[in-house]
Formats: C-alpha cells, structure tokens, sequence
C-alpha cells in the first residue's frame, strides 16, 4: 500500500486490497465497523474485500444505485441503520462504491452522533478524482444539487484501478471530465498530456499515472484552501452551468452523468471565459471539438434558458444574490468570485446551442 497523498485525508493506492483494508480498520473495535454500498458496487465490488474479518456481515448496508437516491429519505435509513446496530462515537462507515455513496455515506458520518469516522474506497473514475477526496459531503435536496452538506474529511481514502475495470465506458467518460477540468484549471502541460490520451480506446492501467496526478492536483487546491474560502473555488470551473445541468436533466426525468454535466458546462464556461476575461478563442474551439467528440452535446432550447437561469441561482457559491462562477484567462490563469450578468449567461447558452 502507498501513500498517494498524505493531506486531511490520507489517500493510499492499494496493492492488495483486501490486506491493506484490514490494516487501515484494524485499530477499530470488531462490531463497530460498518460497510455502505449501492447495489452496483455490491455486484461489482464487494467480491474483491468480501470476507475480511474485521467486517461484520450484520453491519453492511445497501443502497439503490443513482443520483436520484441521493437525498434525505436514504440518509435517515442510513442513519436509522447505524442506530439500530449499535453504532457508537468511536464507530467506521466505510464507503465502497461512486461518488454518489461516498458523498451520502460522508454526510451520514459526519452527522450521526455529531461525527464518526469514514473510509472511502472510490470504484469509479469520478469518485478516485473528485468525490472521494476533499472532504464535500452532502445531498441533494427538491432537485438542487448537493443542496445540503458540511465538510468532512475521510480518515483513509484506498484507490484500487481494478474497480475501475468493472465500470462501462460512459462512467469512464464520466470520471475523465473531472480530470479535464482539473488539467484545465492547473497548467497547459497538463492539459497538454491529457488531450492526447484517447479515453474511447484506452487500456485502463495506461490511465493509473494521469489519475493518481489528478488526485495529486485536486490535493493541491484543497490543501490550500480546505473550507473553499478562496482558491479552492477554482474546483468548481464548470460546475455552475454543470450543476444546472445536472438538475435540469434530473427534473425532466433524463438524468446525465455527472461528468458529462461538467464537461457540457465547461464549454459555456469558457465562452464566458472568453467573452469577460479573454479566454483565446482558439484554445476554447479546440476544448470544445475534443470535449463534443466524447461527450456529444446536451439537449435543450431558448425556451430553457429561464429554468436553467434559476437554478444557477440555488448554486451554494453564490453570494449576494449574484451568480458565482470561477472562468479562465487562459489555461492554468484563474479567476475565482466572477459574477456575469443574465443577458451575459443566456448568450453563453446561446452560443453552447449553436455549435
């Protein structure tokens, strides 16, 4: 086991998994130990750390798979679960599954007897580089995103690259547009890297180095701002219009990955980018001919953008009734806290519908 990032939470690259598991719970008292799943992880994960010892089979919890199960009612049968088995202060959740059960299975840690201990063990490409590290944890709440959350770090986050083998290839490309947006925000080397590396045709250990330098760079900002005061909002490029995304496809009942939120509101972005801090058009034209040839485009039309419009509006970086949007001079050259007007936003949509 090595120690990938030693920050708020320690991230280990696993060589053994089921070994190093046992040695990061062992301190724990034996029926303290908790597991929570969803019922991907359960059939595609679970095999590979069944039977470790440490883990009573009593005290695993499982969870129906998908973003629309991330809300209060699983949190309280989540709660109501640790309660019922005799989970006390001095108690481990570990997470094995998505983003979705590491984001829920934090909060629920963090909540219940005003905080235990958490371990993630992220099985996707989206949880290895975002959810699973910084310490964000929450639900979501009347169809807005991560509406409802603190922040908590994982005592111990365990990276396994053979979970990701069990992943279909759209949660792949899920998972690679948190690490474009990391690229994007961090240097023009490694966006450099990362454009040439062909995610539809790619064998998934040749992967493992750019994953571990998204962790690495993720880290970077994290530490550097742990609470999202200042610089840590640069994590959130791509995020406002994503986040709309996301809600408004959640509302009309065609609900989009995450990842391909944050790609389809990257674009927008970096027009706004372009339009209010220079952003070159012309490195904005490449990311957009590389990110519409993975993630295609998302649907909507003018008549749209007033639902879209309000729900940036519930954005939780949002200050003084002003959308808040981190954009980009150019690669690597942020701008946090910049604010755009309705008329500015409508035509970035405008220009996303055209392309």
């Amino acid at each position: 086991m090595q120690v990938i990032e030693d920050s708020e939470s320690k991230v280990y690259g696993a060589d053994d998994i089921k070994k190093d598991l046992s040695e990061l719970i062992n301190k724990y008292s034996r029926g303290k130990v908790f597991l929570l799943m969803d019922t991907g992880s359960h059939q595609h994960c679970y095999p590979k750390i069944k039977e470790i010892p440490e883990i009573d089979t009593n005290n695993i919890m499982i969870i129906e798979q998908g973003d629309h199960h991330k809300n209060i009612e699983t949190i309280a049968k989540v709660w109501h679960f640790l309660s019922t088995n005799g989970a006390d202060r001095k108690s481990l959740l570990i997470n094995l599954a998505g983003g979705m059960p590491c984001d829920l299975g934090g909060f629920a840690a963090a909540t219940f007897k005003r905080g235990i201990d958490f371990i993630n063990i992220p099985t996707t490409l989206l949880s290895q580089v975002d959810a699973s590290v910084g310490g964000k944890t929450g639900i979501n709440f009347h169809s807005f995103k991560n509406e409802i959350g603190v922040f908590k770090h994982a005592v111990s986050v365990l990276v396994c690259n053979d979970f990701i083998k069990t992943q279909d290839q759209q949660n792949i490309f899920s998972g690679f547009a948190e690490m474009i947006k990391h690229a994007l925000i961090f240097s023009e080397d490694t966006w450099n890297q990362l454009k040439v590396f062909d995610i539809r045709n790619t064998n998934i250990d040749a992967l493992k180095p750019l994953v571990i330098n998204s962790i690495h760079i993720k880290e970077h900002f994290v530490k550097a701002d742990p609470t999202e005061q200042n610089v840590r909002k640069s994590l959130n490029f791509g995020h406002t219009i994503g986040h709309a995304f996301e809600s408004f496809a959640m509302q009309n009942n065609t609900p989009i990955l995450h990842g391909f939120a944050v790609a389809y509101g990257m674009i927008v972005e970096l027009y706004l980018g372009h339009k209010n801090c220079g952003f070159p058009l012309s490195k904005l034209q490449e990311i957009n001919r590389i990110l519409s040839a993975i993630y295609g485009h998302f649907t909507f039309s003018q008549k749209d953008f007033e639902s879209l419009f309000y729900l940036m509006t519930h954005d939780k970086k949002n200050e003084k009734n002003k959308i808040n949007f981190t954009l980009l001079e150019d690669i690597g050259q942020i701008k946090i806290n910049q604010t755009c007007t309705k008329e500015e936003i409508f035509e970035a949509l405008e220009f996303y519908l055209n392309q």
